[in-house]
């Protein structure tokens, strides 16, 4: 039986402080995303890039805030939208933009969890926490308050009403590297599953991550994936506005998304804050590409690397 996938993108910008993540659709596109998936079976179709529907004129009494009314309009247009999709696809993916994008796809895909009697998880990859609320943030930039507003936090009156919510004890947050205090505050009132850094570097990634994956099997979920191009290391991915050193490397990140795919368990997926912009000759927009690859079931002796495999010149294969 074909197995269906529907790209969307969504070229956010009102959420982030720097211009160019409104350029990362096309740059994923150009990438041979909807090519590398179609090799791997996958029945895939673009759906192209949709724009926000105006709508009233939000406030807020933080004066900080960067962008407000289009932000909310992008939320609202995308919540209907990515449900829409995510109902006639088996794994919908979500090209952004920035990370305000999972203010609409998170809340329209525990709808559609709800719409079969099931939770939604929600694997978190970034280096930050996105906790912020509207009231919280001190740079202004909406992009770091998503998964403060779907876990149902006060002060979001000038967002949409939710539908569902995302319990915070069904999210799992891996890469973290930058909080700050009140993020780290929330983080410890909700006794939230967060990976840092340091645990990575103490425990890997193999044992945190099979033991989401159980919890998700477990109690019958359907898995969101939200992963930002500020997770990895800078080092392998630049092209993005918040760099933060220390980040995992490629081998991790393939690891997790391999992980991912083994497991069966995603049913929908974002892909945040490419700012093309900012790359050097595509190759975060490609690895972005790569990753994605391999969390839809390409495996080491797929594509190029088979070819290295069994050269004498790298040495033994066994």
């Amino acid at each position: 039986m074909s197995r269906t996938c529907h790209l969307l993108g969504a070229p956010v910008q009102s959420g982030a402080g720097l211009p160019g993540c409104q350029m990362g659709p096309e740059a994923l596109r150009t990438a041979g995303l909807e090519e590398v998936l179609q090799q791997l079976e996958w029945e895939v179709t673009d759906l192209g890039d949709i724009g926000p529907d105006r709508g009233p004129e939000p406030s807020s009494p933080n004066p900080v805030l960067h962008n407000l009314a289009e932000t909310v309009d992008w939320i609202r247009t995308l919540s209907e939208a990515a449900y829409r999709v995510g109902s006639n696809c088996d794994v919908p993916i979500f090209l952004g933009g920035d990370h305000s994008l999972s203010g609409g796809t998170v809340p329209a895909m525990a709808r559609r969890a709800a719409d079969n009697g099931q939770p939604l998880f929600v694997l978190w990859l970034d280096a930050h926490p996105d906790l912020h609320t509207l009231g919280s943030t001190t740079s202004g930039n909406l992009h770091g308050t998503p998964v403060a507003y779907f876990t149902g936090a006060e002060g979001f009156e000038s967002f949409p009403p939710l539908t569902a919510t995302v319990d915070p004890k069904h999210i799992m947050m891996m890469g973290i590297r930058s909080v700050d205090p009140a993020e780290s505050r929330r983080i410890q009132e909700l006794g939230m599953d967060v990976i840092d850094m340091r645990a990575i570097d103490e425990r890997g990634v193999v044992a945190p991550l099979r033991h989401f994956l159980e919890r998700v099997a477990a109690e019958n979920g359907q898995l969101h994936v939200s992963f930002d191009v500020d997770f990895l290391d800078p080092a392998i991915a630049p092209a993005v506005g918040t760099t933060v050193p220390g980040g995992p490397t490629f081998r991790e990140a393939h690891l997790i998304t391999e992980m991912l795919a083994d497991s069966g368990l995603v049913t929908s997926l974002d892909l945040v804050e490419l700012n093309p912009f900012l790359d050097e000759r595509g190759r975060t927009a490609m690895l972005m590409t790569d990753l994605t690859a391999s969390l839809f079931g390409r495996r080491i002796l797929d594509g190029r690397s088979r070819d290295l495999t069994f050269r004498p010149e790298y040495g033994s294969h066994r």
